[in-house]
């Protein structure tokens, strides 16, 4: 055989050769035997220690909204306006610097606007608007009934307080006209509740609806059940700590608990005020009776981000604000409270980043500071970092960004739907509904 020859040979079979591994490569990565990213992209960095991945979740939740005059939503930021058209993606107002408080209770107009955005699609976004309601998967019910309420009847005596009554009766007359919310009972809406006292008046007449709550154990079962409704974070109210790169976080943050916020509250609250005695004498502990005025706000901004950890007691409701100001700011939650229950928690292990102490624990003189005190300086550290790579899922953004509180909220209703469809055809033949409740 000729040199010519011989070189041909080996060439075909160098393409074979070539051709087959090719073939292999791509049918390993098909199947998930590969990591492509391990064999093309080693200087990538990799996820921080312990960080959990992003949940696959499929294509995006098929949502249709109800075009609902701007009273019931919008209007409100802009009482001076009489522009009562629906809101669009072009008309989408920014939400007001100068809100105070309410804005911890703007999980509704979060949802909303995620709604309205008009992106590519291409942005990680857990739902989607469409504009046929045949299409959906559930339905939305843009009703800012917790900015109702703090707009209103705060007071829940004063004049204004009849119209959040009304603006309740109005939204359930347009509810009760859509053959969808009568085909499903309502059962497949999603209607958020975030302040406590949202939609007071008429509660009970969407009992059977996604309600996006955050003080979960403030109602009974009839009303809200974790079978089918969504825990939500609150939206915190301090500034994010997004440049958290001190190289010795622990040593640089001096005081070893922080507590700034009210300390007279209902209920379960009580514990503040029996916390206030008990840890009242310590020179590592800041327990500051204050109210949230914008100059607090920074000055607790400033002083969760120089602790170590942070108290989160119940207050008038098991949960708060503060968890979230604190996850934000990157200060360990030391959450007090027997009843808590904590948004996204199927996807997020609290305990990795938070500690848990019993009405018992907390109110034994001397023993939550003792534990704290004695608390490794490296599992400190890995909580600061978890911190670090979860807060960004408490975050509200408009546009929605990947991973965000809006785009969680959204997956945690999709979470819910199965349950929610089983209960829909089960009611629609059952001629005695939960019949083996009744059994002896």
């Amino acid at each position: 055989m000729s040199n010519r020859s011989q070189k041909m040979y080996g060439k075909a079979a160098f393409a074979l050769v070539f051709a087959i591994l090719i073939l292999l490569i791509t049918y390993s990565i098909f199947i998930g035997t590969v990591d492509i990213r391990s064999y093309f992209l080693p200087l990538l960095p990799s996820p921080p220690p312990g960080a959990q991945p992003p949940r696959a979740t499929g294509p995006p939740l098929k949502v249709y909204m109800y075009d609902l005059p701007r009273r019931f939503n919008v209007g409100m930021l802009n009482r001076k306006s009489t522009e009562q058209a629906p809101v669009t993606a072009r008309t989408w107002p920014t939400w007001p610097r100068n809100s105070g408080l309410k804005r911890q209770h703007s999980v509704e107009y979060w949802m909303m606007g995620s709604l309205l955005f008009d992106g590519d699609g291409g942005d990680g976004r857990a739902a989607v608007r469409v504009s046929d309601p045949e299409l959906a998967d559930a339905f939305f019910v843009p009703f800012f009934s917790s900015l109702s309420f703090n707009t209103h009847g705060h007071h829940m005596t004063d004049p204004a307080t009849e119209i959040d009554h009304q603006l309740q009766i109005d939204v359930l007359k347009i509810l009760g006209e859509s053959k969808y919310w009568q085909r499903s009972g309502g059962r497949d809406h999603v209607i958020p509740l975030t302040h406590p006292n949202a939609f007071r008046f008429l509660r009970p007449q969407i009992n059977a609806s996604i309600q996006i709550v955050v003080d979960f154990g403030r109602y009974p079962h009839v009303m809200s059940n974790l079978s089918k409704d969504v825990v939500s974070p609150y939206v915190h109210v301090v500034d994010s700590f997004t440049d958290d790169n001190h190289s010795n976080p622990y040593e640089s943050r001096t005081t070893l608990l922080f507590f700034q916020g009210r300390t007279f509250r209902k209920d379960e609250g009580i514990v503040r005020v029996k916390l206030a005695k008990i840890l009242a004498g310590y020179d590592d502990v800041h327990y500051e009776r204050s109210v949230a005025t914008g100059d607090n706000i920074k000055a607790s901004s400033q002083r969760m981000r120089s602790s170590k950890f942070c108290l989160h007691p119940a207050g008038d409701t098991p949960s708060s604000c503060r968890l979230f100001d604190a996850i934000v700011s990157h200060c360990v939650p030391v959450i007090v409270s027997d009843e808590i229950e904590l948004p996204f928690e199927d996807e997020i292990d609290y305990t990795k980043f938070s500690l848990f102490f019993s009405f018992k624990e907390a109110l034994e003189p001397g023993y939550m500071v003792d534990q704290l005190r004695k608390f490794p300086k490296d599992r400190w550290i890995e909580m600061w970092r978890q911190l670090n790579s979860i807060s960004h899922h408490f975050e509200f953004h408009y546009p929605p960004e990947k991973e965000d509180a809006v785009n969680m909220l959204w997956r945690q209703v999709k979470h819910k739907l199965p349950a929610v469809k089983l209960a829909i055809h089960r009611n629609r033949r059952l001629k005695i509904p939960d019949w083996w409740r009744r059994r002896k």
